[in-house]
């Protein structure tokens, strides 16, 4: 809900549980004068005080006014070189080479429904699901006019924000930074919460109070990255799970990014989030304008869990897309861990026919099914399929998977190139490096200038007879190196700080085109594991593959961070081999389909190299898997505990009407005699009583308020599910 307050210019948005408000003050200054917990439509800039300060200059307007300065109030979009001495939102060159940016208040616009942004993911709404407020502002000086979209989803307490600068003077403008989202806080005494870790370890939850200064984190490689991912958290020092405010942002962009935090000499706070800054250099001529990719924030006073639950509903209803995103998702089996580089037909076949006995739906072709592909040094871009290997070709294969009952799905690497290639050989000119340069390599291969439409219209020809084949219906889109040495001989020199946006443009151009010309593949999305798990890739593929890491006791680390925003229909998870190709753990089979079950679930190993127990236990797997899939994955998610500090890692999963509940629970090494263990519960209903796995029958308010006794193991790594179905 939009409040307008034309009178003193104030605008309050409103979700079913919080309030934010901005208000244009009498220089045209926009405001940021409250976001949290919902209030009514008073004027809150009272809450804003002013005090001379020194060192902290006074804008022109104010005159003698020393008391008012942009150094020291919360502003809604901080601009650079103006007095504001704080992270700034936009920094530009104007064409006298002065980079002072000053924005003021012009007018608004209030818009049914949500608005869309071309060429660039966001979260989308029906008619009559979200409002839309647009304010402007303007640089009267340099002609720059800049947009601030705001989009409220109400019932998901769920705010959208993208930004558009236009440049409106007669001189081109050089665009230095443009963020998504700027949120001044007016308090410092905060923690900040960021998902940080590295190749097959990804968003690991790391918490920490701000101190004096900038702290965030962000990524140059070109991707959203393992390292860090687009997703941080702001609370009071207090909140937990179920308690306390909390502020969740989340940008839908899937390259270079910035997410930053300064607490200011006053005690203030301020973030800014968006494409990063270091390499981007946009030019913006007369006339023309920018668009930034969107944030998304959720506030909720009551805790983290309330906060992510909320993220979640609101991606799986509006931002994953139709047909697939609402379709049961098959449980697969990928060929990588059974056959890596060395199959052919035959081989695939006696993969699929032991997946297929256990009820999984899918086989998925792995790398190594084109070109010149026997390890990873060949091959990449030439995209037709290896004889030597399917001598029949892919329909023939796929009719042979099909003849079984399951699917068939197939990996791509589309933005790479091998050097040992053909393609590499007929056009060195396509990759994105200077030719007079040593070239960087990561697995052992280089980048395509996916900035340049003929490349991507070569590839996506390239690969379009496959995506055409008769009874593919899954595709794993992957991304195995990061992005260095970048430079396009498809712009000139003054241009080149636009390479990093353009070739994000350029992968959600492919993949829009992919989804829209075969609607009915599910695509899932992939670099190297979690380095590319954001927003933006899900808008193009409902799900992405969480980790290249199937140890299970590191994906419980690694599901549990994810989970923070992103929903678990959406994380690729599979079962793997004994001993573990990334730990060399050991772990029980019973204790890895829990795990991969909290994901979209399949298998990644020779079934038949398993044991006849073995056989039966994961054909139980998936049909339990299969009986609660609506349960699983739509379910409101618990968590129940933290996998860095206790003794086990549960979660749990409710039915939105609290009738079905899966609660699942992993213990961690075992110790001798160790203790009597309780389990809390959430979200259950209160009043009702619950069948536990069929047995006993327990009341949802004493699960919730006492706890259920935990069982005694033996052995490292045990597990249990609990499956609580509401007595009628």
């Amino acid at each position: 809900m939009i409040i307008l307050d034309q009178k003193n210019r104030v605008f309050t948005l409103h979700t079913k549980s919080t309030t934010y408000q901005i208000k244009a003050d009498q220089y045209g200054v926009l405001l940021h004068t409250y976001y949290g917990p919902r209030v009514g439509t008073a004027d809150l800039s009272r809450l804003i005080q002013y005090a001379d300060r020194g060192f902290s200059p006074n804008p022109g307007e104010a005159i003698d006014d020393r008391t008012y300065s942009l150094d020291t109030l919360p502003q809604e979009y901080s601009a650079g070189g103006a007095g504001d001495f704080r992270l700034p939102s936009i920094q530009a060159e104007l064409a006298d080479g002065s980079r002072i940016v000053d924005l003021r208040y012009t007018g608004f616009e209030v818009r049914p429904g949500k608005y869309a942004l071309e060429g660039l993911p966001a979260f989308f709404a029906r008619e009559g699901e979200a409002e839309t407020l647009v304010l402007t502002l303007e640089d009267a000086a340099s002609g720059l006019t800049v947009e601030l979209y705001y989009a409220v989803f109400e019932q998901y307490d769920l705010i959208t924000r993208s930004v558009q600068v236009f440049n409106r003077g007669s001189a081109p403008v050089s665009l230095l930074q443009a963020a998504s989202l700027c949120l001044d806080l007016q308090r410092g005494d905060l923690d900040l919460l960021t998902f940080n870790g590295r190749h097959a370890m990804e968003r690991n939850l790391s918490r920490a109070p701000l101190r004096p200064g900038v702290q965030g984190v962000g990524s140059v490689r070109g991707a959203s990255s393992h390292q860090h991912n687009p997703f941080i958290m702001l609370c009071e020092q207090d909140a937990g799970e179920d308690h306390g405010l909390c502020w969740g942002a989340m940008l839908l962009y899937s390259g270079n990014f910035d997410a930053s935090v300064e607490r200011s000499q006053f005690e203030n706070s301020r973030l800014v989030m968006g494409i990063h800054p270091r390499h981007f250099c946009w030019t913006l001529e007369p006339g023309q304008s920018f668009t930034t990719p969107e944030a998304a924030m959720v506030c909720s006073p009551s805790g983290f869990g309330d906060m992510s639950r909320q993220f979640h509903r609101a991606i799986r209803t509006h931002l994953l897309r139709a047909p697939r995103a609402k379709l049961h998702k098959p449980v697969l089996i990928n060929s990588w861990e059974a056959a890596y580089f060395k199959f052919d037909a035959d081989k695939l076949v006696s993969l699929a026919q032991e997946g297929a006995k256990l009820g999984v739906d899918l086989f998925v072709l792995d790398d190594g099914w084109f070109g010149i592909r026997n390890d990873d040094c060949s091959g990449l871009g030439d995209w037709e399929v290896n004889g030597e290997k399917l001598s029949g070709g892919l329909a023939s294969l796929i009719g042979r998977v099909q003849a079984l009952g399951m699917g068939f799905g197939i990996w791509i690497e589309p933005e790479m190139v091998n050097e040992n290639s053909n393609l590499y050989r007929a056009h060195p000119d396509w990759v994105l490096t200077p030719a007079d340069r040593p070239r960087s390599r990561g697995r052992s291969q280089l980048v395509l200038d996916f900035t340049r439409r003929d490349v991507r219209d070569y590839i996506y020809e390239s690969l379009k007879p496959v995506f055409a084949q008769p009874g593919l219906s899954y595709v794993k889109w992957d991304m195995n190196r990061s992005l260095a040495e970048v430079w396009s001989p498809a712009l000139p020199a003054g241009r080149q700080g636009e390479v990093y946006h353009r070739f994000v443009l350029g992968v959600y151009e492919f993949a829009e085109r992919l989804r829209q010309d075969f609607p009915h593949l599910l695509i899932e999305g992939c670099c190297g594991g979690g380095g590319r798990f954001d927003g933006g890739m899900l808008y193009y593929t409902p799900q992405i593959w969480c980790s290249d890491n199937t140890d299970a006791m590191d994906r419980l680390r690694i599901q549990y961070g994810t989970s923070f925003c992103y929903p678990v229909c959406t994380m690729g998870a599979h079962v793997s081999k004994v001993p573990n190709e990334q730990t060399g753990r050991v772990t029980p089979l019973e204790t890895r389909g829990t795990v991969a079950m909290s994901g979209t679930f399949g298998y990644e190993m020779d079934l038949g190299r398993t044991t006849p127990e073995e056989k039966k236990m994961i054909k139980e797997q998936v049909r339990f898997f299969k009986e609660h899939y609506d349960l699983i994955q739509q379910g409101d998610y618990y968590r129940l505990s933290d996998p860095f500090t206790a003794p086990y890692t549960a979660w749990e999963q409710v039915s939105p009407d609290k009738t079905e509940a899966l609660v699942s629970l992993v213990y961690n090494s075992h110790q001798a005699n160790g203790p009597f263990r309780t389990l809390r519960m959430k979200g259950l209903d209160p009043n009702a009583v619950y069948w536990i796995n069929g047995g006993e029958l327990w009341p949802g308010d004493v699960l919730m308020a006492a706890g259920y006794p935990l069982p005694l193991f033996m052995g490292d790594y045990q597990s249990i599910q609990l499956y609580l179905k509401a007595k009628s």
